[in-house]
Formats: structure tokens, sequence, C-alpha cells
């Protein structure tokens, strides 16, 4: 119907028509600007030489379009443009070419073909120097995972410990690499919450900075990449895994940095 009013209101000019519905998708994004966008999907890539990487969310309002040919094309070139151009904000990202049109005019395109508010959420792109790059896409692109290691050459970081370790951060969601990371005002604030449940527990005063000792202990088993137990074997930690890895490759094997998007979260 979209169409047939198009070619109305241009009588019958094709290239005018096109103009229409693009314009109209512009000004669909206006009226949906203020709608949830939390469903779509989160994109990874990964230089064949495994130095470079970037992840890309790409939101729109329902799952079925988060699923369509169409959505997943677009977003495939977003994260295509990203890993080439490497651009500094979602702004000028809006402004790059692909396929002789602009991000935000092919962004307009898409809106107008699904009637939905379709949004480049956020993106982040890692380069490594002395490094190498992984990825890991999962549950149909909900979760994605991007890992800066060490110790590794990069075209063996999509295989083995570096895809086992991206896969660690998809499904234990740790906060930091390791303790030294975490906030001190945020270990204060655990401490004293940890302190207060021991003594509403009637634990004794003399035992309640052990207690919060052990507490504090699990709270960095948790929210630590290398102190987390690893996914593929309950007896060792990931810190175990780095090491065995690095007896392997006679390097230090190390993770220097992640990053993970779950699709729609609460920006951080």
């Amino acid at each position: 119907m979209d169409c047939k009013r198009a070619l109305e209101s241009t009588g019958g000019d094709m290239e005018k028509a096109i103009d229409y519905l693009r314009k109209k998708g512009a000004a669909v994004g206006a009226k949906r600007a203020d709608r949830a966008a939390k469903e779509g999907t989160i994109v990874t890539r990964v230089s064949t030489d495994g130095k470079s990487g970037v992840i890309v969310e790409v939101n729109c309002e329902t799952d079925f379009v988060g699923r369509s040919e169409d959505f997943l094309k677009f977003a495939g070139i977003v994260a295509a443009v990203v890993q080439q151009h490497k651009p500094a904000t979602v702004g000028q990202l809006a402004g790059m070419h692909a396929e002789g049109k602009t991000i935000a005019e092919l962004q307009n395109d898409i809106l107008a073909k699904v009637g939905e508010k379709i949004d480049i959420r956020r993106f982040q792109v890692v380069d490594s120097s002395d490094g190498a790059v992984t990825a890991y896409t999962h549950v149909g692109g909900k979760i994605g995972v991007l890992v800066e290691l060490v110790g590794i050459p990069g075209t063996e970081a999509t295989t083995g410990v570096g895809r086992d370790l991206a896969m660690q951060i998809a499904a234990m969601n740790p906060s930091v690499v390791n303790r030294d990371q975490v906030d001190k005002s945020a270990i204060e604030r655990e401490k004293e919450v940890y302190r207060t449940q021991a003594k509403n527990e009637g634990k004794p005063d003399h035992i309640l900075e052990k207690i919060v000792t052990g507490r504090l202990e699990k709270f960095f088993q948790e929210i630590c990449l290398v102190e987390q137990t690893f996914i593929k074997d309950g007896t060792k930690t990931v810190k175990d895994i780095l090491h065995e890895a690095s007896a392997k490759t006679g390097k230090t094997v190390a993770v220097k940095r992640f990053y993970r998007f779950h699709l729609g979260e609460e920006a951080k």
C-alpha cells in the first residue's frame, strides 16, 4: 500500500516514488523516535589477521523484524563499515557510505520498509598492536563478545583458548579481567553490605571480618574473569586455563580487555 500511494503521489514516476518512500521513512522515524527498540541483533567481525575486531548492536522494536533478512543485512553492512572506517561515534558512522548511500539513508530505507524504529545503538572497535582479537556471538545474536589477548598469534585467536575465553565471557558475564580493576569504592560498599548481613544473622562481632573476607572472595570469583570457574571444566579457573596456554606457547597468555554486549541491556 505504501508503494501504491507513493506511485500515485508521484504520477507513476519510479525514481520520485523511491524518494517519496525514503522521505516517508525519515518521517516515520521521527514519529517513532520515542518507541522502545530493544530487539535486534549484535554483530561481531574480526580481521583475517586477527589484529582488529568490531562489535555492533543494531536495534528494532520486535523480534520478528530482528530476524528478518533485510534487517540482518543492514546490521551486517553497519558492522562492515565500522570495521573498515572505524568511526568515533554513531553520528559519524551515519554519514559514511555503503552500497552507494550513507548509512543514515540505508537506515531510513529499512525503516520505511519494516515500519519500525531502527537504531544503531552502539559499537566498539578493538585494534591490537601486540596481541590478537577474537569474537563470539551467542543465542542468535542476543549476546556478543570481543576480546583482546596477548601471548597468542592473531591467526590462532579464533580457536582454542581464544574462543573458550570469549564463550566464558558470554556465558558468565564478568565485569572485569581481574580484581585490580574493581573500583575501591565498590569493594568498600560490598564489605559494608556483608558486614550488615552478618550482624543481622546474629554472627558474633569477633568473626565479622572473617565472614566479610570470605564473602568478598566469592564476590571477586563472580565478577573477575580470571577467578571464575571455567565453564568447560569445573575443576579449573580461567587463570588455570591461561597458565596452561602460556606453558604451550612459551609466552604469557593473558586477557588485555573485553567487551560484552547483551541485546537491549541498560547502558552501563
